[in-house]
């Protein structure tokens, strides 16, 4: 059964406990709701996919805090990212980072205090939509009890933020190439990173 917990601190403490335990837990954040694990847990991985029914090769993004948590989660930041994050951040823009584990990750820190808190207190969270893949996004903790009813024992907790407005996916930026590549533009403009960092023509 999924727990519905209230936007209070016990309700975010206790919805980041069960992440930092290797829960999956949905939660609100700037644009739509969102379902993650915590990034200490990637072995969870298989069973949030699971939920979502999304194909386990498609990479997902981490929601931090801050620059400082993207490093300490691994990722290899240069002077253009510690730039842009303190241009952008909180806010739509994803920065694709190196990690030290090898490959690539990217990074958000969503505007939202609710998701903010959260993931302050729980660490870093792998998380993507909070719907089954090719279905609507979801704009409140009913439409997220409603996409995953009968998956409730997979689902261990939605925290309750109230309604969400939607939006546009954010920006990405790949750094681990220079110049800079837009792989995605969104909210934030290609002339506004160009006012930052040089960029891929």
């Amino acid at each position: 059964m999924t727990d519905r917990l209230l936007p209070t601190r016990e309700g975010i403490e206790r919805a980041a406990g069960l992440l930092r335990g290797g829960s999956i837990v949905a939660f609100p954040t700037d644009t739509v709701y969102g379902v993650g694990i915590a990034a200490t847990h990637r072995d969870r991985l298989p069973a949030l996919f699971e939920l979502k029914h999304r194909p386990p090769e498609k990479q997902i993004a981490m929601l931090v805090a801050d620059l400082a948590q993207a490093i300490g989660a691994g990722g290899d930041a240069d002077e253009r990212a510690h730039r842009l994050s303190e241009r952008f951040w909180p806010g739509a823009l994803t920065l694709v980072l190196p990690a030290s584990a090898g490959g690539t990750q990217g990074y958000r820190a969503p505007d939202h205090a609710l998701t903010l808190d959260l993931v302050r207190l729980a660490g870093p969270i792998l998380a993507t939509s909070a719907n089954r893949s090719g279905e609507p996004d979801t704009l409140g903790a009913d439409d997220v009890l409603i996409a995953f009813a009968t998956q409730q024992d997979e689902l261990d907790a939605v925290l309750d933020g109230g309604s969400v407005h939607g939006g546009v996916s954010s920006t990405v930026i790949d750094l681990s190439v220079a110049p800079a590549r837009v792989l995605r533009e969104g909210p934030i403009t290609r002339a506004a990173l160009a006012e930052v960092v040089d960029l891929e023509r």
